[in-house]
């Protein structure tokens, strides 16, 4: 039984988890949504096959879910967060790694969500991994995961444009972001305003979420 059968069971248990953290940080709900629309944007793009397809869907739906084990102090920080803060927040793709490798259906994809914020380069975290020893699914969802933390908006900024978001990960091929995802990307940018007015048309909205002055997609810190 692959993932592709476990889908109906997959999504009922994607949308408990997903809501839970929710609870503790609003934002984190609409930003997965589009994540993982955009992550599957860019592997059918890639020539996935449909069982691949969705365990990037699931790890990509999945891949913040160890921000449940992040503080709510540091979660839910308003302002600049402090180099121990930040690896504390950094934690959370370890963390997500634990909490999934408890669980059978989610074997493989443990392994993504570990590694969605590795750069390409070799200086991201939690292991420093470079290249193509990060998984495949992992540099996808890191593409698409900084391209929305780039262009939605937050309490304390505006988002920035879509022009302005593909612009910034191009700047950022070979260093941080893996080339032949980027190429992917490029190949289905046309299809991305389309694609996220739809899921802001049927996401639930939220009167009020918190968010953190940087983002935190690029090199690891050291506490």
């Amino acid at each position: 039984m692959g993932y592709k059968d476990l889908s109906v069971r997959l999504d009922d248990i994607i949308n408990i988890v997903i809501m839970t953290l929710d609870a503790r940080d609003p934002y984190t709900y609409s930003h997965s949504e589009r994540v993982a629309a955009l992550s599957v944007l860019i592997a059918t793009e890639m020539g996935f096959s449909e069982e691949a397809i969705e365990k990037v869907h699931i790890a990509a739906h999945l891949h913040d879910i160890g921000k449940i084990g992040v503080p709510d102090i540091v979660l839910n920080k308003e302002g600049r967060l402090s180099t121990e803060e930040l690896a504390q927040m950094q934690s959370h793709s370890s963390i997500g790694y634990n909490i999934l490798g408890k669980i059978e259906l989610f074997k493989e994809i443990e392994v993504v969500v570990l590694h969605h914020h590795e750069r390409f380069d070799g200086l991201g975290y939690p292991d420093n991994i470079k290249g193509e020893d990060i998984p495949l699914e992992s540099r996808i969802i890191a593409v698409a995961d900084s391209f929305d933390a780039i262009t939605s908006d937050r309490p304390y900024r505006r988002g920035s444009g879509y022009q302005v978001g593909i612009d910034e990960l191009n700047r950022h091929a070979n260093d941080q972001f893996c080339p032949e995802v980027l190429r992917s990307f490029n190949e289905v940018k046309a299809r991305i305003p389309p694609l996220l007015d739809m899921i802001e048309s049927t996401t639930i909205k939220h009167m009020a979420y918190v968010g953190h002055e940087e983002l935190i997609h690029s090199r690891r810190v050291l506490a």
